[in-house]
C-alpha cells in the first residue's frame, strides 16, 4: 500500500524548521529584523540558538532561501488568530436560492417576494431560478412574465446583476443588495 503524503490542515503553510531547512546557504534575517546576509544553514541554526528561539524558512522560492530567526509556536498561534479573523470578515459567497414556476400564483409570488426581501436585507445575494416542466417549455413568456416582475418588485433594495437568461429548463436571474 502505498504512503499518503499528510494534507496540511486549516490550509496552514507549512514552514521548514531548524534541522528540516535543506538548502545552504540561507538569507538570515535575525528577531529584529535587520538582514544578517547570506549564512550556512549550521551558523544560521547556531545564531538562533544563542538566542533561544528557532531558524525558520520563510520564502522557500527564492535562492537563497530567507530564514527568519523567530518563536516559531508563537509565530503559528499568530497566524491561526489572523486566519480566524479573515474568516470571520468574509461574506457569504453562495448566494440564496429562490425558486419560482411559471404557474405561480399572486399569493405565492408574494409569498417569495418576501424571503428574497429577508435575504437582500441581511445582505445577501438571491439567485431567483424559475423551472419550466412538461408542457411548460412551449410557453416560455409566462416564466418570463413572472421573472421580470419579481425583479421590478424588489428593485427599490436589489440591482439585478444581469437580465434574467434561459439556460436549458432553468430561467435565472441573481440580485445582489444595494449598497
Amino acid at each position: 500500500m502505498p504512503k499518503q503524503k499528510k494534507k496540511q490542515q486549516n490550509n496552514v503553510k507549512f514552514y521548514r524548521i531548524n534541522d528540516k531547512i535543506r538548502f545552504s546557504p540561507v538569507m538570515v534575517i535575525d528577531q529584529e529584523g535587520r538582514n544578517l546576509g547570506a549564512l550556512s544553514v549550521e551558523e544560521a541554526k547556531n545564531k538562533a540558538r544563542l538566542v533561544s528561539l528557532d531558524l525558520v524558512e520563510v520564502s522557500a522560492d527564492v535562492r537563497p532561501p530567507v530564514c527568519k530567526i523567530m518563536d516559531f509556536g508563537k509565530f503559528r498561534y499568530e497566524q491561526s488568530v489572523k486566519e480566524r479573523r479573515q474568516k470571520s470578515k468574509q461574506k457569504n459567497l453562495q448566494p440564496k436560492e429562490v425558486r419560482l414556476s411559471p404557474r405561480i400564483a399572486e399569493h405565492d409570488v408574494q409569498t417569495k417576494q418576501r424571503a428574497a426581501r429577508k435575504f437582500l436585507e441581511a445582505g445577501h445575494r438571491v439567485n431567483l431560478r424559475l423551472e419550466y416542466k412538461r408542457r411548460e417549455n412551449a410557453h416560455k413568456d409566462l416564466g418570463f412574465t413572472v421573472m421580470n416582475k419579481m425583479v421590478e418588485d424588489l428593485e427599490d433594495i436589489s440591482t439585478a446583476s444581469n437580465k434574467p437568461k434561459l439556460e436549458g429548463r432553468f430561467l435565472n436571474c441573481l440580485l445582489e443588495p444595494k449598497a
